[in-house]
């Protein structure tokens, strides 16, 4: 019998703490979580990952999981790279 493969949104979360993360276009990204005080917002996911794991205290391994806005967002933010790239000139 082959080995079962699943698809990586599929694969459990090791020790982790699983975060939900959405988008709004006039606040950010938005994360929730019922160890959150409050929801955390941030215009990137690099800032959203530093803030949360600051407010939990860095103790346990963050995963972020994004809904279809906020992978909509991101998405657009990764195929628009060569577009903002060509904005910038070299220091």
């Amino acid at each position: 019998m082959g080995a079962l493969i699943l698809p990586v949104r599929d694969m459990p979360i090791d020790d982790g703490l699983l975060i939900d993360v959405t988008f709004d276009p006039s606040r950010g990204y938005i994360a929730t979580h019922a160890k959150l005080p409050q929801p955390v917002i941030a215009l990137s996911l690099t800032v959203l990952r530093a803030r949360i794991g600051a407010q939990l205290g860095g103790a346990e391994r963050v995963h972020l999981k994004l809904d279809r806005a906020a992978r909509a967002q991101r998405d657009e933010w990764r195929r628009g790279g060569a577009a903002r790239a060509s904005n910038t000139r070299p220091v």
